[in-house]
């Protein structure tokens, strides 16, 4: 994604990391982000999701409850910073407001805002990089910007920040950093943002703002100006749909290859999430791919048999689930699929002030051989006592 500088979201992310606070155990009580005992912050931010989204709360219970509790957390941060994006009343300089929290989140001193107390804690529980956070944001900048998305390449760059940031720091959450991994969970992340580009074409543009390609459009013959003044469907346009959608279906199947690397308890909701989004781009194409009269929604009936399907891994050809295997990360996403994964190999690497495991395994040889002379050398003055007072008897 591009930034306001031009450089591409993600870029030299190591170099813009602060250290994430110190573990609670060597902080000040008084320091542990106002958490509670009986997590306080968490609750509000599981009440706000409750309230604001109910797909995605419904689909977190299946979650189990570590993961769905940071799930909140994080979700509620992201939900928090977009409708501060959204507010107008809060003024032009609401984007370096919500980076001055970000900062101070990274800090370990994050601001009086349940869902900053919360997030620092899953930050710094998970490893997740600023980065991360940092990209969504600028992807929020750009919709503040309602700049033209001139390539499909250019429209995965945005979607990188506003969706595959989440992808990725769910991955985290779920305490799963590996490279091929992280990039599979950035795959699923850009495909159901450009699921929602392809249902929300209409909307967007009544309200000003177009997402699809504008060299897609060009080539269907469409002034991309008197659509935007006018919205309304042709032909041309559904082609340009549909083509987003594949995009979104290859981008699914990569996804659904990642998601038996995560944690067993955790694949059925994220293969019900992947299910459900792609569920919305066959009601698109069912609707002849017309989402500026129509509006695709999945009926409640359909997804509680989606729920059920979830529980079965999706099947790929054998001769494609082996190329996908090698799949490296979309150009949209690398960077922040490398930054995710060196903050995770740096949060599960043996502290250099511990020892190996083989010496550990040496220092308990040496404790246990220690233990068993104690006892003899215990035994034997307990039998020289009992000589002593039988000689004395």
């Amino acid at each position: 994604m591009t930034d306001q500088t031009g450089q591409s979201a993600g870029q030299d992310l190591g170099a813009e990391e602060r250290h994430l606070p110190l573990p609670f155990l060597r902080r000040p009580v008084g320091l542990n982000y106002g958490f509670t005992g009986d997590g306080t912050d968490l609750n509000t931010c599981t009440a706000s999701i409750r309230r604001g989204s109910k797909s995605f709360h419904i689909a977190s219970l299946i979650l189990p409850r570590r993961t769905r509790r940071a799930a909140h957390a994080l979700y509620a941060f992201c939900r928090h910073s977009d409708d501060v994006i959204d507010d107008t009343a809060r003024g032009p300089d609401a984007l370096e407001r919500l980076r001055r929290r970000l900062d101070l989140i990274y800090q370990g001193t994050p601001a009086d805002h349940a869902c900053d107390r919360a997030f620092a804690r899953i930050a710094h529980d998970h490893a997740i990089p600023k980065g991360l956070p940092m990209a969504l944001l600028d992807g929020f900048a750009m919709d503040m910007e309602d700049r033209p998305y001139r390539t499909i390449e250019e429209v995965k760059d945005y979607a990188s920040g506003v969706a595959a940031t989440v992808g990725l720091m769910m991955s985290l959450v779920m305490d799963r950093g590996e490279r091929w991994t992280l990039a599979r969970a950035a795959d699923l992340g850009l495909a159901m943002q450009l699921t929602n580009i392809a249902r929300d074409v209409g909307e967007d543009a009544r309200n000003g703002r177009l997402y699809l390609p504008q060299d897609w459009l060009w080539e269907a013959g469409i002034d991309v100006e008197a659509f935007r003044r006018r919205p309304r469907f042709s032909p041309g346009l559904g082609q340009v749909v549909k083509r987003l959608l594949d995009e979104a279906d290859r981008h699914y199947r990569l996804g659904h290859a990642g998601i038996d690397k995560l944690p067993a308890d955790c694949r059925h909701a994220i293969r019900t999430a992947a299910l459900t989004y792609q569920d919305i781009g066959r009601r698109i194409a069912a609707n002849g791919y017309d989402s500026v009269s129509r509006r695709a929604s999945t009926t409640l009936p359909r997804k509680l048999w989606l729920v059920l399907r979830a529980k079965l891994p999706v099947k790929l050809p054998a001769d494609l689930a082996a190329a996908l295997q090698n799949a490296a990360a979309d150009a949209s996403v690398a960077n922040l699929v490398e930054a995710a994964g060196a903050a995770f190999e740096r949060h599960t690497a043996p502290s250099a002030s511990l020892p190996s495991a083989s010496t550990l395994e040496r220092v308990a040889s040496v404790m246990l051989d220690l233990q068993a002379r104690g006892r003899e050398d215990r035994l034997v003055r307990r039998q020289q006592r009992w000589q002593k007072a039988a000689r004395l008897a």
